[in-house]
């Protein structure tokens, strides 16, 4: 399912440190460790293998940045958000 830009907005709200830009929803993770980084990276991936939708990963030493879009499906969807609020679990666990 879609979200129109009002459902989008009222999304992200719901989300800690995700922030919409343009078509895609991104969230920069800061750690204190390069390591607990590529764990929460590794964590990522596996989420995003039983979403089978993957986000854009960039790794910058200590930092994490994860965006999420969904061309194929037209924008944003339901899925997206829940995949972001699962990451925002997964670096709980990491930090």
């Amino acid at each position: 399912m879609q979200f129109t830009e009002e459902e989008l907005r009222e999304q992200i709200s719901k989300l800690e440190g995700w922030k919409l830009e343009q078509e895609v929803v991104v969230r920069k993770y800061m750690f204190n460790e390069y390591m607990k980084g590529i764990a929460f990276v590794d964590e990522v991936a596996a989420i995003s293998e039983a979403f089978d939708h993957h986000p854009h990963i960039t790794i910058d030493y200590k930092t994490v940045i994860l965006r999420l879009s969904a061309k194929e499906e037209s924008g944003l969807g339901a899925l997206d958000f829940r995949q972001a609020h699962e990451f925002n679990e997964a670096f709980e666990k990491n930090r």
